[in-house]
C-alpha cells in the first residue's frame, strides 16, 4: 500500500514553502521505510525550489540529507532492520549497470542518477520528493548506515556538504603531509577543514573576508590566507597539492593557480558554469597544474565518509531549526547568515 506523507514543497519559484500531503510509492521487494528525524538544508535545495537551473518540476519536496530510523523493510531487503539508524543522501537510484556504477560512482551513473527530490523514479516515473517530509522509502542500495554514537542533527550535512569534500580528498589522496587549501569557509569549506585535517594534512583557508581566523583554527586550519592580500597569496605561492574551492557563484580562479604547486590541482565543488574572467592556461602548462571538477560520491565513498567520522567524531556545525522556519532560513542562507548548516528538527512537522 502507499504511504500517506506530510512534508513541505515550493509550489512555483515565487511562492513560500507550504504544508504538502502526497503519496510515496508502494513499497518494493528491496525496499526501505524510514521516519525522518533530521534533514539538513543545502544551497541547492534555494536554487531547485526558485527554479535557477531551470529545470525545476513542482509540486517539490526538497531536502537530500537526510537521517531517520528504518520503520519497515522490504521481503529481499537484507541490510537493514526496523530501529536501525540510516541516512539518505543526494541519490535513490541509477542504472546500476554502467561502468560508473559498478564502480561505485552512482553520482556518474551513464544514464544519470536518480536525485532524492526533484527526480524521476526510474521504475514507475513518478516524481521523486526528498527529505522536508516525516517519511520516506527508498531501495536499501542507496541507504546508509549511520555509525553508533555519531550526533544524528549534526551528521545529516554529511550526506551532501560532507561527502562534496570527502570525495575530492579521496580521489587526490589526501593524507598525512599532503597541503590542502579551502576557499570559502560556508556549509561546503567548514567541512573540507574538518575531514583534511582528520586525514592528516596541513590545512589553510583562503579567503576575502577578514576576522574568520578564529573560526577556521577552530574547525582545523593552520592558517588563514586573505586572498584579496597580494602579498600573502605571494607568501603561499607554489605550495599547495590540492586546493578546494567551495564558492558557490562565479569567482576568478587565476589568483589561486600561482598558490599550487608542480602537479597540484585545483578542484571545483561549490560552482556550475563558465568561468569569467577566462582561466589563463599559461600557469597550467608551465606547472603541470590542473583545474577540475567533483560531483558529491558514490554509495561506497559515502559510507566509508560515515565510518570515518565515526571513528573520529566528526560532524557539521549545525543551527538546529523547525520545519515552519524553512522559508526564513532561505532567507538568511542566501545572506550567509549560519555556521555552518541549518538542519530541520522534522518532529516539528507534528506540532
Amino acid at each position: 500500500m502507499s504511504i500517506d506523507v506530510l512534508g513541505y514543497a515550493a509550489h512555483s519559484p515565487t511562492a513560500d514553502l507550504q504544508p504538502y500531503r502526497f503519496e510515496r510509492r508502494d513499497t518494493r521487494t528491496d525496499d526501505v521505510v524510514i521516519e525522518i528525524l533530521y534533514c539538513g538544508v543545502c544551497h541547492s535545495d534555494i536554487h531547485n525550489a526558485r527554479n535557477d537551473w531551470g529545470r525545476s518540476v513542482y509540486p517539490m519536496v526538497p531536502g537530500h540529507e537526510i537521517i531517520g530510523r528504518v520503520q519497515s523493510v522490504g521481503r529481499a531487503v537484507t541490510r537493514f532492520k526496523a530501529g536501525d539508524r540510516v541516512g539518505v543522501g543526494c541519490m535513490v537510484d541509477a542504472c546500476q549497470h554502467c561502468e560508473p556504477c559498478l564502480r561505485g560512482l552512482e553520482q556518474y551513473c551513464a544514464e544519470g542518477a536518480t536525485y532524492t527530490y526533484n527526480g524521476t523514479d526510474r521504475h514507475d516515473h513518478r516524481p521523486t520528493h526528498g527529505g522536508y517530509s516525516d517519511k520516506i522509502v527508498v531501495s536499501e542500495r542507496f541507504v546508509l548506515k549511520i555509525p553508533d554514537g555519531l550526533d544524528l542533527a549534526g551528521a545529516a550535512p554529511l550526506l551532501c556538504a560532507g561527502i562534496t569534500t570527502w570525495s575530492p580528498l579521496r580521489h587526490w589522496q589526501v593524507g598525512l603531509g599532503s597541503r590542502v587549501a579551502v576557499v570559502g569557509l560556508g556549509g561546503l569549506g567548514h567541512m573540507a577543514l574538518k575531514l583534511a585535517k582528520a586525514l592528516g594534512a596541513e590545512v589553510t583557508l583562503l579567503t576575502r573576508s577578514p576576522g574568520k581566523e578564529q573560526d577556521a583554527r577552530r574547525l582545523g586550519a593552520d592558517r588563514v590566507v586573505l586572498s584579496s592580500d597580494a602579498g600573502q597569496m605571494a607568501n603561499v605561492g607554489g605550495h599547495f597539492d590540492l586546493i578546494i574551492d567551495t564558492v558557490p557563484y562565479v569567482h576568478d580562479l587565476n589568483p589561486y593557480v600561482p598558490t599550487l604547486g608542480i602537479g597540484g590541482t585545483l578542484v571545483l565543488v561549490g560552482y556550475l558554469g563558465p568561468l569569467d574572467p577566462f582561466l589563463n592556461s599559461a600557469p597550467l602548462v608551465m606547472g603541470r597544474k590542473s583545474i577540475a571538477g567533483s560531483l558529491i560520491g558514490g554509495i561506497p565513498e559515502t559510507q566509508e565518509l560515515l565510518d570515518f567520522c565515526g571513528r573520529h567524531g566528526i560532524t557539521s556545525d549545525i543551527e538546529l531549526i523547525r520545519m515552519q522556519d524553512i522559508n526564513a532560513a532561505f532567507g538568511r542562507m542566501l545572506e550567509s547568515d549560519v555556521k555552518y548548516r541549518f538542519v530541520i528538527d522534522m518532529g516539528s512537522l507534528k506540532v
